[in-house]
């Protein structure tokens, strides 16, 4: 068939980078290792641990030689620096020993085992930034495995206006491309905090992951529009398509060089009403992008990103060196610390969690400090300590009850006491709020409200105790829809609660950068967001481009619907 009679086919996915490419299908498709099943004897036992070894030893100097070259983009680097520390991760090593010596598996089944297991428990993971971590483990399993074979490859040379499709893409292999003939990436998995996205954004190449059976439609060199702004890839378009997309992409960069002008313009509506813009922030260096995007301070620190990076728990002085550094990378702005929130979702290789049928409703987050007080206590020491290099607020996760509440202020008190009796300097009077991602707070934000000094609404966990929808369920995911009248209406609620007892609150969830929910949130009397960083320039251009008044008559039409659909089709044609 020739080009020229190919049908046009569109495909929706994660607008994960946005921009607009018109380029060539460069297809990379990739096999992984299965299980041999083929077991060992004692003596071929410390040739399959030497060849393990050898592996290990060959992938660590595969990745200090990509990390040398990526010495000049940041994100590049953290990622491969993540990646060394995953080879020496002892977990990993001491599970493949123990298949090779106990279970007599040979080193590729062994490695295959271990991965797989380890892969499989990131992707259950509830936090999208987390579940993202399990394409990590594979790169790092993918080039074990390839070393043991002896064949790992680099991604085969591209041409010129290359637009890269494949099932998934790891880091490794976006770090190993001449990107200077990449125009964009299309991939069947993956979502916006995936790694292959946090490098298109960086390097501004568009991309569109999530789209499902693409592979199965495209050839090589077939014409491609990737549109990474609203996530469509376009597979043999029209001569007029392409040049409505040349248009398109025309209007996106005038459009990205208006959002860069705003950095230093406040986010303040055209009738005067001044509104907050934090970041969602994991570490210092997220701290320092933050500001770089125009956020005045971060409304949540991810600490236990610090935690699953570790062998062991940290120690309090490892800790007090971390929020001191985040602390004055934030150069006086605030930074609202969360303590640890892991549990049955988000494992630690160190702590033995117990199996739980159901573990978002098990142990987990405030629950674990609150029984494990030596984690807790330790953790709010170094918090209290680092406070005086910043502005730094501590906030409780998934408290679902006042007694809870109580309970943590009570430890943190004692605590404070403890620092003074022993004259360590710190600060304290360090503000203390609490998430409202249950159901429970909402309903009792009253009396949450009298017992802290800010909320902070987690509309993820919200929305999924809210409507009882395990959105990692492939089988009911679709019901998980933060724009559902109930968890707008508990969303309302926490706001108004809030203002009632003069307490700050924020929305620090994923619908915080959602520019469907801006106006409607300003309408419920939000006026503080925390979202990713690279989603502030968007929401702050509509927050400048719009008023009070307009956003309070957005709310109350919402309020009188009572379907998400129409709630989304109506804020879809109002903004």
């Amino acid at each position: 068939m020739d080009k020229e009679e190919k049908i046009e086919k569109r495909f929706m996915g994660v607008a994960a980078s946005p921009g607009i490419s018109i380029g060539y299908a460069h297809l990379i498709i990739k096999t992984r290792p299965t299980l041999s099943g083929i077991l060992i004897d004692d003596q071929s036992i410390p040739i399959e641990l030497e060849k393990f070894e050898d592996a290990i030893r060959k992938s660590m100097g595969q990745l200090e030689l990509l990390k040398d070259k990526a010495k000049s983009n940041p994100e590049e680097f953290d990622i491969l620096e993540s990646h060394i520390e995953l080879l020496q991760d002892p977990q990993i090593n001491d599970e493949v020993i123990n298949h090779i010596t106990e279970e007599r598996k040979n080193a590729m089944d062994a490695v295959t085992l271990v991965v797989n297991k380890m892969v499989q428990l990131f992707e259950g993971l509830d936090d999208a930034y987390l579940r993202a971590r399990s394409a990590d483990i594979r790169d790092i399993g993918d080039r074990i495995a390839g070393n043991l074979q002896g064949n790992h490859k680099v991604i085969t040379p591209l041409g010129p206006n290359s637009i890269v499709l494949a099932k998934e893409l790891s880091p490794s292999d976006t770090i190993s491309m001449d990107l200077e003939k990449v125009l964009g990436f299309a991939t069947e998995t993956g979502g916006a905090v995936s790694h292959t996205a946090i490098l298109a954004k960086s390097n501004n190449v568009p991309a569109v992951l999530g789209c499902g059976e693409l592979l199965e439609t495209v050839i090589h060199g077939d014409h491609i529009i990737v549109d990474g702004t609203q996530g469509t890839v376009i597979v043999n378009p029209s001569e007029n398509v392409k040049e409505e997309y040349r248009q398109k992409q025309v209007d996106f960069i005038k459009h990205k060089a208006y959002l860069n002008s705003l950095k230093e313009v406040p986010a303040i509506t055209n009738d005067g009403v001044g509104i907050t813009l934090l970041a969602n922030i994991s570490n210092d260096k997220d701290m320092t992008k933050a500001l770089e995007f125009g956020a005045k301070g971060a409304g949540l620190l991810r600490t236990e990103m610090m935690y699953m990076e570790k062998e062991s728990f940290p120690t309090e002085e490892e800790q007090y060196q971390f929020y001191k550094s985040v602390a004055i990378h934030a150069q006086g702005t605030p930074v609202t610390v969360r303590t640890l929130d892991i549990g049955g979702d988000k494992p630690l290789g160190y702590f033995d969690l117990p199996k739980e049928e159901n573990p978002f409703l098990g142990y987990r987050a405030i629950r674990i400090s609150l029984d494990r007080q030596e984690i807790f206590t330790t953790q709010l020491r170094a918090i209290l300590r680092a406070g005086v290099h910043g502005n730094l607020k501590i906030m409780f996760p998934m408290i679902s009850s006042v007694m809870e509440l109580r309970k943590a202020k009570e430890i943190l008190d004692q605590v404070k006491e403890e620092l003074f009796s022993e004259g360590i300097v710190f600060a304290p009077n360090i503000p203390v709020g609490i998430m409202i991602e249950v159901p429970s707070a909402a309903i009792m934000a009253d009396v949450l409200a009298k017992e802290v000094d800010f909320f902070s609404i987690g509309t993820n966990d919200l929305c999924q105790y809210t409507l009882a929808v395990d959105r990692g369920n492939e089988n009911i995911k679709q019901l998980y829809n933060p724009f559902d009248p109930a968890v707008l209406r508990l969303i309302q609620q926490s706001i108004e609660r809030a203002h009632d007892h003069n307490i700050s609150v924020s929305v620090c969830g994923e619908l915080a950068s959602d520019t469907r929910a801006t106006l409607l949130l300003m309408g419920m009397g939000l006026r503080e967001f925390s979202m990713s960083s690279t989603s502030i320039p968007e929401v702050k251009d509509i927050i400048r481009k719009h008023n009070i008044k307009k956003a309070k008559e957005i709310w109350n039409h919402v309020m009188n619907m009572d379907h998400s659909k129409s709630i989304t089709d109506y804020l879809e044609k109002h903004i």
